[in-house]
């Protein structure tokens, strides 16, 4: 077991980004490379975190308010920093995370229009202002991913079925983070064949490894 810290990434899309595609592949590719890893999403990753999430994407909820949501986003969030996300980076294993605090900064910030600064004050109190090493985030035009979850099996959870000028201002926000963190943010064209996105995703994810193992990630 490494002595060092492990990394923590997360990977950031609006609706039909294709994101389980990437997290299938990014899996293989930690496997191949012989990285310890543990693998969560947001909201849940926990047991606390999984009824969370239940309750945020049931559209049987619709009439949850924006600070509701946010509050529940959170409460999930800092249940999975202290069971999940710290032990495992204490102990040197990689976290690769469907989703983390930049999904808070687009869909209740931009999305639902409440404020950056409440959204900040919460990252700052409740997970210490902990962040990814890096994110990588799947861009792709809001009608191209609505088109493809059209027809989804089981219907659409409360946020696919917000309508496009909700998911355009998700769009908006994930990208204006992306510009004011490039060192972080990885920003992937996903209107690519899945199998595209996956590679590009898999190959910055390899090099990754191979800095942290030489000591330069």
């Amino acid at each position: 077991m490494s002595a060092r810290p492990g990394l923590f990434i997360s990977l950031e899309g609006g609706e039909g980004a294709g994101k389980s595609t990437v997290l299938a592949a990014m899996r293989a590719t930690l496997d191949e490379a012989g990285v310890a890893y543990v693998a969560t999403r947001e909201p849940g990753g926990t047991p606390l975190g999984e009824k969370l999430r239940a309750l945020v994407l049931d559209p049987a909820h619709a009439s949850t308010c924006a600070e509701a949501e946010l509050l529940m986003m959170f409460a999930s969030r800092a249940q999975l920093v202290r069971e999940v996300v710290r032990p495992a980076l204490a102990a040197g294993r990689w976290v690769l995370s469907d989703r983390f605090t930049d999904a808070s900064f687009a869909y209740q910030g931009g999305g639902r229009g409440l404020p950056e600064s409440v959204v900040a004050g919460l990252e700052r109190w409740t997970i210490g202002g902990l962040r990814p090493d890096r994110t990588f985030l799947l861009d792709v035009p809001v009608a191209v991913g609505l088109q493809r979850i059209a027809g989804r099996e089981g219907g659409r959870d409360r946020m696919e079925s917000e309508g496009e000028a909700f998911l355009e201002r998700v769009r908006a926000a994930y990208r204006a983070r992306a510009a004011a963190e490039p060192a972080r943010f990885e920003v992937v064209d996903a209107t690519l064949p899945a199998a595209a996105v996956a590679a590009q995703v898999s190959a910055s994810l390899s090099r990754l490894a191979r800095q942290w193992r030489g000591g330069a990630a």
